[in-house]
């Protein structure tokens, strides 16, 4: 028998929300209701789809290795040079290539407790310290951060705003956070709700920031609704991003995902119609939420996180939520143990979660 390495073998492999054939077939239910994984309730861009259906007669051709068409696309509607750029399947892969590209063994990066699970599984994956701070009311202490640092750190970790929390620190914040972290330690900032964000007026958009020891870090899973397809984009310093496509597969992001990216960035209605669902699903989860005294964040994303008395009932809501056809996603992978996350939703799908948590809420008499 092959030795694995002792890290592989104790390796926590990234869980993905229950997908909806499997509670099909699982508990036999009509009607399943999935808003456990972030996604798009408006499905993908209509522009995107369009485009890739007339891709598919390129499906014998390998794909571009640098994406040149679609970084070329990406520099002109982020204003951003072309050599600052690089282009992979999902957000999930560049973080893996940046851990891989910067750090050697001995180096530690560190993040918070309670945050995107895709972080702390690339660290374990690459044997690379993580260090994670505590929270400060589910949002990231940045001081706590700067507390942290030591002569082995290597990369911070950041979320704006926080997966799974909502969370978000705010312009001052991050300013000065930015002008304490010394220069040789890389801020790796995952922006993936921006679109959600930017509506405050505090929300600090990383890519006005041109610092060499900054990287942000984009999806087309949220926005976009192109989740299936993985595409993640990479913004920061021009040696860092050679570095990076140094270590990435050659071959991604795959061609659909490419051509589909470039077509949903020109669709604006898509991008208005997906901002003003979410506001109006999330308004009608607090306003229900309040009424029957269940607890949440505070979020600036395209979800909540209903928070719990402890991580048992927090369990127990999520898998009688389950039972009745309702897919949500309990946080304590990511550090959160008393917490469950609930993403936006059509109207109707909103009207169907609410339904059943009242009924759960009351049926196991939550304490909150």
């Amino acid at each position: 028998m092959i030795k694995l390495p002792k890290h592989i073998e104790n390796l926590i492999p990234y869980k993905a929300g229950k997908p909806v054939e499997e509670l099909a077939r699982e508990q036999g239910l009509t009607k399943i209701v999935k808003l456990a994984s972030n996604e798009n309730p408006l499905g993908p861009s209509p522009m995107a789809v369009e485009a890739v259906k007339n891709s598919l007669s390129e499906l014998n051709r390998y794909t571009d290795p640098k994406s040149f068409l679609l970084v070329k696309k990406l520099s002109q509607y982020y204003e951003v040079p072309q050599e600052r750029i690089i282009t992979a399947s999902g957000s999930d892969a560049l973080l893996q290539y940046i851990i891989y590209g910067v750090c050697e063994p001995g180096d530690e990066v560190i993040t918070s407790q309670g945050t995107f699970i895709g972080w702390y599984v690339n660290a374990d994956k690459y044997n690379i310290k993580c260090v994670r701070t505590i929270m400060d009311d589910f949002t990231y202490d940045l001081n706590a951060i700067l507390a942290a640092i030591s002569e082995k750190t290597k990369i911070i970790y950041l979320a704006n705003p926080n997966n799974p929390t909502g969370t978000m620190f705010t312009r001052s914040q991050f300013e000065e956070f930015l002008a304490r972290v010394p220069d040789t330690i890389l801020i790796v900032l995952d922006e993936a709700y921006t679109l959600y964000a930017r509506k405050f007026k505090e929300y600090p958009d990383g890519l006005k920031y041109e610092k060499d020891n900054l990287m942000v870090l984009r999806t087309f899973s949220k926005d976009y609704g192109l989740a299936g397809l993985r595409l993640g984009v990479g913004f920061g310093e021009q040696n860092l991003i050679q570095a990076l496509y140094k270590v990435k597969l050659p071959f991604e992001p795959n061609m659909l995902a490419q051509v589909g990216a470039m077509a949903a960035l020109d669709d604006i209605n898509f991008l208005k119609e997906t901002a003003e669902l979410n506001e109006k699903s999330l308004n009608k989860f607090r306003t229900e939420f309040d009424k029957i005294g269940l607890r949440y964040t505070k979020s600036a994303g395209n979800f909540l996180m209903l928070i719990f008395h402890d991580e048992s009932t927090a369990i127990q809501f999520n898998n009688e939520c389950l039972n009745r056809g309702l897919i949500l996603r309990h946080t304590g992978s990511f550090g959160v143990p008393n917490g469950v996350r609930i993403n936006s939703g059509t109207l109707d799908e909103t009207e169907f979660a609410i339904g059943v948590i009242k009924e759960v809420f009351e049926s196991i008499k939550v304490e909150v």
